[in-house]
């Protein structure tokens, strides 16, 4: 029995996030292997998506940091006018 692959396609079998972009980075092999074993610990996983998760965690944190010095040089000034 043979199987009939002509009208098969290539490519994906699951269509990527269309929020994601593709890219090539470097990062240091301990940095890897660090999401690597937290993805094995954890019994599976994407040790990427655990990457990304940590780079959005230090987007918002670091807003939130920005937004407090804001607010802080914004009631100091209020304070000097009043």
């Amino acid at each position: 029995m043979s199987e009939d692959f002509s009208k098969g396609r290539r490519g994906a079998v699951v269509k990527s996030d269309p929020n994601k972009q593709r890219i090539t980075i470097r990062l240091d092999a301990n940095v890897i292997e660090h999401f690597k074993r937290k993805v094995h610990e954890a019994g599976g996983g994407n040790y990427q998506t655990l990457i990304n998760d940590a780079l959005q965690e230090y987007i918002k944190a670091h807003d939130r940091e920005l937004e407090e010095t804001i607010r802080k040089v914004i009631r100091e000034e209020l304070l000097k006018a009043g």
